[in-house]
């Protein structure tokens, strides 16, 4: 079908100039209204007003502009079918719909923005557009990402028309687009801002929660090969995120729902450190942690922390990857590494690594960035703010034991909290300054944690430090510890035993700060 005449409304006025002008140029007619008539108009492109077009001027300032039968009828008619309609209208056949929305996700993400200001950024006449354009897709092409200006300008340029499997394509993408825009509408309207004065406090969380996600691409498979995956991207996914992350590998094979969630995982923990710092994971759970004052030495004493769980591992680390870090990741096989950046030497030797991906997350959160998670339950999803404490948790905490705990231990302990708070519950790491040498993760029993702990650290348990994720309801782990060589604890205290507790490691000259906080990891 042939682009006769273009409807062009946009809010996020990128790239419609150029776009616009070779529409024009292809004597393509432009309707168009408010500012962005004027702006056609400004660059020299003819347009025509859609208040000149429909005879009706825009009324209620600017409110009622485009909902007007000879819009909609323009571009609900189909062609042979509703020609006699669209005469008596005196409105002609529109076959491009050019809309984005006013930018109400824009002003709803400024705290300070008025609730007035954000019922003003609710759309009407676009998304009532746009779902006109792409319901009648056969014969229309709706346009409501400016990414996509270049491929429908390349087809009309080749062919004077856009194909149907583009037109199809960006009519689903219309209705994402105005789903999208409708959840957060609805999340704010239910949500604190839209409390009334009245209202002596108002729940954080919205009544209506709905997440719009695009697919990014498919897995090599879900949890186990039987299983078929699919990884999708949050419409507002942060630089910094796996989400936004760049694949810079060898092209090897895809990642799989099981390497995606352990590359998350390392993420998160590698975010903890400020200082260069590497991290290890395996199975969700961090094998091997540390930090130095270089990257391929906090890499190294990370996977020897744990050298046998290390193979097959998911590694994150905090720093671009230079050449020297390249060299030692070289020597094991590894899933993943996930960085800031590469530098131009170290993905040369990494490159060669055929199976080895590499994800690039270029700008770097901080470990305190706010944020949401989510988490599936049969016939739900259950919502939490993202867990972003724990730095100074430890030196900031009591200290409950007889003997105070040394700077050296004080270090160790810090280290290990931060740690601890990414290791599945029951979650148990031991430590010897930046560096981890022993984790006890998942089990049922926090004893037994303590135990599983101490075996992988073996000898160097001797010595260490140990952080538990919650308190220890008993004090056998405590003389589990102990045994093992342990010299200081750091946990969150509150049983009903901590009496008992504090009394076994006076007992045996343990030092033991409460932090207050607990760090479950589920």
């Amino acid at each position: 079908m042939p682009i006769r005449t273009a409807l062009l409304s946009v809010s996020d006025k990128t790239g419609l100039m150029p776009f616009a002008a070779a529409l024009s140029k292809k004597g393509v007619t432009i309707l168009s209204s408010g500012g962005t008539a004027k702006s056609l108009a400004a660059e020299g492109i003819p347009v025509e007003t859609v208040e000149n077009y429909t005879g009706s001027p825009e009324v209620m300032g600017g409110r009622v502009k485009t909902l007007h039968p000879r819009v909609h009828g323009g571009i609900l008619a189909r062609e042979g079918t509703d020609n006699a309609d669209l005469e008596r209208l005196g409105a002609k056949f529109i076959d491009l719909v050019v809309v984005n929305l006013y930018p109400f996700e824009k002003v709803a993400s400024n705290p300070n923005a008025s609730f007035e200001e954000l019922i003003e950024n609710i759309d009407i006449g676009g998304p009532s557009m746009v779902r006109s354009a792409a319901k009648n897709h056969a014969r229309v092409t709706i346009v409501c990402d400016p990414s996509d200006y270049e491929r429908v300008l390349a087809e009309i340029e080749s062919t004077g028309e856009v194909s149907t499997s583009l037109r199809r394509e960006l009519a689903a993408k219309a209705y994402a687009h105005t789903a999208a825009y409708d959840a957060a509408i609805s999340g704010v309207l239910s949500g604190p801002r839209a409390a009334t004065s009245d209202e002596a406090s108002a729940n954080p969380y919205p009544r209506y929660l709905t997440l719009p996600f695009e697919r990014a691409y498919g897995l090599r498979y879900g949890e186990n090969p039987h299983q078929t995956g699919a990884f999708y991207v949050e419409r507002s996914a942060e630089p910094g995120t796996i989400a936004r992350a760049e694949s810079l590998g060898a092209g090897g094979k895809e990642l799989s729902f099981n390497n995606l969630v352990d590359v998350d995982a390392a993420l998160e923990a590698v975010r903890e450190f400020d200082r260069p710092a590497a991290v290890v994971v395996k199975h969700t759970n961090p094998c091997g942690v540390a930090v130095s004052g270089d990257l391929a030495s906090a890499y190294k004493t990370a996977r020897d922390a744990d050298a046998l769980s290390a193979f097959g591992g998911i590694v994150a680390l905090n720093r671009e990857v230079d050449e020297a870090t390249a060299k030692i990741l070289a020597e094991t096989f590894l899933e993943c590494v996930v960085a800031p950046s590469f530098s131009g030497s170290a993905l040369e030797v990494l490159r060669a690594k055929k199976n080895l991906r590499l994800l690039a997350t270029g700008a770097w959160l901080p470990a305190d960035h706010a944020g949401l998670t989510y988490k599936r339950v049969s016939g739900g999803l259950v919502v939490q703010a993202r867990d972003a404490t724990a730095p100074g948790e430890v030196t900031k905490g009591k200290v409950v034991t007889k003997r105070q705990p040394t700077a050296e231990e004080l270090t160790g302990l810090e280290f290990a909290w931060r740690v601890c708070k990414h290791v599945k519950s029951n979650a148990i790491v031991l430590a010897k300054g930046e560096r981890t040498v022993g984790v006890g993760a998942g089990q049922m029993s926090r004893v037994v944690s303590v135990q599983i702990a101490g075996e992988k650290a073996g000898e160097e348990s001797k010595g260490s430090v140990l952080a538990s994720d919650a308190f220890f309801p008993f004090p056998d782990g405590i003389e589990a510890a102990a045994k093992n060589g342990v010299t200081a604890v750091a946990q969150p205290g509150g049983s009903v035993k901590d009496p008992d507790v504090i009394a076994a490691a006076d007992r045996l000259g343990l030092a033991m700060v409460f932090t207050g906080a607990r760090h479950f990891r589920h």
